[in-house]
């Protein structure tokens, strides 16, 4: 830092009459100085911070504050790194580290691989644990940067050696194995662990205290040595939980193996398994949650993501309970609430469906890549033991924590909650208890709070509300003085009525479960049914011709329930071409194929032809009335219910519409098509509309 008198002072009033490069160096004055209070260092790196982050902003490099933090200023800031700082310190200080790197650029990138390997050099213990400190620390933030000075020859090589030493550093071992446990959520730096440090973490993780403590008992009787001791020159318990923590993530998202000849290729056998770690870490959370539930749970986080260890879990019901717990308590935001939701995530996480040609191709491409062997897929991710863990961790309680934790989470963590109510929801037995636990004000409140930046997990909670109240009586969802009003989920699934346009295939389920959810809503009340008319008939309207049956007979069966309400009725009854349309739209569905499409259909006109407009619109649609003769002729006796109701709501309607209605309807054989209706008709309800129907054509005749 420049050689210039700076008189320190932390009035807010003196420091803004500053500029921002003498506020810079004044702040840095003061953590030099040190001595300082916890809390009074935090507000230093926070000012600090500010400063950094609008000088990033600026287009004016020549005038930038970087230019004045010289090494020793990087040193300083990056000291407060240390883990023997307070944890509220060390936060603080990461902002401050990553609002440098950001604001210096190639200059920031520059200083803190030479503040890095400059400690290493001096191979001291309090100079590894500050740099090791470092490393983990900024990999989060800089990960692309970190990893090149990580991945610099001859550097993890050296920690053989360090990490075999004699006489062991219990800080030292601690901040290495941090720097690892960081640098192992990247790909080519999880490679270069396997390489070169796999041996001596298994070492650590395979270390037995106990036998090691009987041993010098055994020699010498009089040396009594604890766990962890210099004495007993061997690691902590904590050193070996962080240590099982890696090898985990090496096990669970292993690296490509080199087996090209000629090289050096180092990588052995694992000695320790999945499996062995995953008992590691249920001993450590059941034995001891307090101290062993942080490096416990990330191990377990990365060890769930293969199938076996999966069914592992999920089928103990205390390691469920205990999970379920170390959530309930864990702290909103934390890495400790991430890494139990991620569990929870594996857990429940269904494989992706696939078109037949994705399934092909994914055939190809396991072919390809194991060199002309067929990779099978594993049977326990199929859709089955997916379910049956579903209904384990669901009988755990786990819905209630999750309700808890989206009240104050990150969008990270929400997103996860999302995907496992998603998840959750696929079973068609647990709908109705997730609603009555809170599910569905959980996803109408994630989907509202998202931003639309996270539209992925906004579709999820939207298709997930879907589910549950395809299954659900509204009514009983929403009933109450304190429940959501249910129109607030409306906007939700009118959301996934179109289909995804990042999405590379076309799925259709998203939108036709909205429509039948959308359907169980529009059958409580005419609040319900016009507010989705408002909100969402276009994308309702829209989805009437689709090629997909299903979807087009779901849309017609919510649309039957819209017409109930005076703003649905006007939407047909009107006297615009537009009415006219959506009419022709409806009778022709009427004469569709598929026959559940031609029920929904003529119960929407069933009681459209009430009104006189609608009547008179289908008998001047060419077609229109043979279309409503044709459904008191089909074969089911619910579509010819549906049928004589139309064609006596028609021949009754009084003025011109019911005249021209009758005469038409005489002119297509309607009495002896009614004739047979009612000798093919076993209801009672079905032949007495048949008859009233033929009383009024016959009357009108004679």
């Amino acid at each position: 830092m420049d050689e210039q008198p700076i008189h320190l002072t932390s009035n807010p009033a003196e420091m803004a009459k500053l500029d921002s490069t003498d506020q810079a160096r004044l702040i840095l004055a003061r953590l030099m100085e040190g001595g300082q209070e916890d809390d009074e260092t935090c507000q230093a790196f926070d000012r600090l911070t500010k400063l950094l982050n609008d000088d990033a902003a600026t287009a004016n490099k020549d005038s930038s504050i970087c230019n004045v933090i010289d090494d020793v200023c990087v040193d300083t800031i990056m000291s407060y790194l240390d883990m023997r700082q307070a944890d509220m310190v060390r936060g603080h200080a990461v902002l401050t580290a990553s609002a440098y790197l950001k604001a210096a650029g190639d200059g920031g990138s520059s200083a803190l691989r030479n503040f890095f390997f400059d400690r290493i050099k001096r191979g001291t213990y309090d100079d590894y644990i500050v740099a090791f400190c470092v490393a983990a620390a900024i990999f989060p933030v800089a990960p692309d940067m970190t990893a090149k000075m990580f991945l610099s020859e001859g550097f993890l090589p050296s920690l053989d050696s360090l990490m075999r030493r004699k006489w062991k550093s219990r800080k030292v071992e601690t901040a290495c194995l941090e720097m690892l446990n960081a640098a192992s959520m990247n790909s080519q730096c999880r490679e270069a662990i396997q390489k070169y440090c796999s041996d001596w973490l298994e070492e650590v993780v395979d270390q037995d205290p106990e036998e090691l403590s009987k041993a010098i008992h055994s020699a010498d009787p009089d040396l009594h040595a604890t766990q962890g001791s210099i004495a007993m020159r061997r690691h902590s318990e904590a050193v070996q939980h962080l240590a099982a923590v890696i090898l985990a993530k090496l096990r669970a998202v292993p690296s490509t193996p080199q087996t090209k000849e000629g090289t050096d290729n180092r990588i052995q056998a694992a000695n320790t398994s999945i499996e062995d770690l995953t008992r590691k870490f249920t001993t450590m959370l059941l034995t001891d949650p307090d101290n062993g539930k942080r490096h416990s749970v990330e191990g377990l986080a990365y060890a769930t993501i293969q199938p076996a260890i999966k069914e592992e879990v999920a089928h103990s019901k205390q390691l469920l309970k205990t999970l379920v717990k170390v959530l309930g308590d864990a702290p909103a935001k934390s890495p400790l609430t991430y890494g139990a939701l991620s569990i929870f995530m594996n857990l429940t996480r269904y494989q992706p469906a696939q078109t037949d040609e994705e399934k092909k191709m994914s055939q190809l491409k396991a072919y390809a890549n194991a060199a002309g062997k067929l990779a099978p897929t594993n049977p326990l991710n199929d859709n089955e033991h997916v379910s049956q863990r579903c209904k384990l961790v669901f009988d755990a309680g786990i819905v209630p924590v999750l309700v808890t934790h989206s009240r104050h989470g990150s969008v990270a963590s929400l997103s996860i909650i999302i995907s496992i109510i998603f998840a959750l929801s696929v079973t068609t037995s647990l709908r109705g208890q997730l609603a009555q636990q809170g599910a569905v004000n959980l996803m109408v409140a994630a989907w509202t709070a998202l931003p639309d930046t996270e539209m992925q997990a906004k579709r999820s909670a939207a298709q997930a509300l879907a589910r549950i109240l395809i299954s659900t009586n509204p009514a009983l969802v929403f009933g109450g003085t304190r429940a959501r009003p249910q129109n607030t989920a409306i906007r939700p699934l009118t959301s996934i009525l179109p289909p995804d346009p990042a999405a590379d295939t076309r799925d259709l389920l998203p939108t036709f479960e909205a429509l039948m959810a959308l359907t169980n809503l529009a059958s409580t009340d005419d609040d319900t049914r016009t507010t989705i008319i408002r909100t969402s008939w276009p994308e309702i309207e829209e989805q009437l011709l689709s090629s997909n049956h299903l979807v087009s007979k779901a849309a017609v069966e919510l649309i039957c329930n819209l017409v109930q309400c005076v703003e649905g009725i006007a939407l047909y009854a009107a006297d615009t071409p537009q009415a006219a349309n959506r009419l022709h739209i409806l009778l022709a569905l009427a004469d569709a194929e598929d026959e559940g499409t031609r029920s929904a259909a003529g119960g929407g006109l069933a009681s459209l032809t009430a009104y006189e407009a609608v009547v008179k619109g289908i008998v001047k649609r060419k077609r229109g009335v043979e279309v409503v003769l044709g459904m008191c002729s089909e074969e089911t006796e619910d579509l010819r219910h549906r049928g004589v109701v139309v064609v006596f709501n028609m021949v009754s309607c009084e003025g011109e519409a019911g005249k021209m209605a009758r005469k038409e309807m005489r002119e297509n054989d309607g009495v002896e098509v009614l004739k047979e209706c009612a000798r093919k008709s076993r209801r009672a309800e079905v032949v007495e509309v048949t008859i009233q129907a033929l009383k009024v054509l016959l009357e009108e005749e004679t």
